[in-house]
């Protein structure tokens, strides 16, 4: 079966987005660990680039992914944006807009989209060390904006589906591996 890597991003004195006390490193973490979850009840195997409020590089953390055999690589973030409530919805990024990493991140999208999130797309960003220093199909996951209310609150009131949604869209694609 496949090995997918979990990245939560930042943690340790690394907090990512801040907003009202919320911090992203949380929010990712809880998340990572609740897709873990559903991807192993689902015969998946996963490894975490952390299980606890500690910070890794991000070259670090694709460096372990590499040295593991990852298949897929999938890094948790919250976005935000210049000012509060400015932006809403899900983006997901890959280092380029075909191949594998691609179908991953549309699948993704998809599955959010349905839970409620507005979708912002896939979208390229071929400067992030998770995307262009992993030798996998690598996504980066923007669920919602940290300081956007409307998408915080989906986020708690969903968090399971949410969860659930990012898990579906790696199951389908870990599926045409198989």
């Amino acid at each position: 079966m496949a090995l997918v890597v979990l990245d939560a991003g930042h943690g340790g004195e690394n907090p990512g987005a801040v907003y009202r006390g919320r911090q992203e490193k949380d929010d990712a973490l809880s998340l990572a660990m609740a897709i873990g979850r559903i991807l192993e009840q689902n015969g998946v195997d996963v490894y975490y680039t952390r299980t606890g409020d500690v910070y890794e590089s991000p070259g670090q953390k694709a460096m372990e992914g590499n040295a593991v055999g990852a298949d897929y690589y999938v890094s948790i973030h919250r976005n935000s944006s210049p000012y509060p409530n400015q932006y809403t919805g899900i983006e997901t990024l890959v280092y380029s807009q075909y191949g594998e990493a691609a179908r991953l991140a549309s699948r993704i999208n998809r599955q959010l989209a349905a839970v409620g999130y507005e979708d912002q797309g896939v979208n390229v960003r071929d400067n992030l060390v998770v995307l262009n220093r992993t030798r996998m199909p690598a996504v980066l996951v923007e669920v919602g904006f940290i300081n956007t209310d409307a998408d915080n609150r989906l986020l708690d009131e969903k968090f399971e589906e949410t969860a659930r949604a990012i898990a579906e869209g790696i199951l389908e694609t870990v599926g045409d591996r198989a």
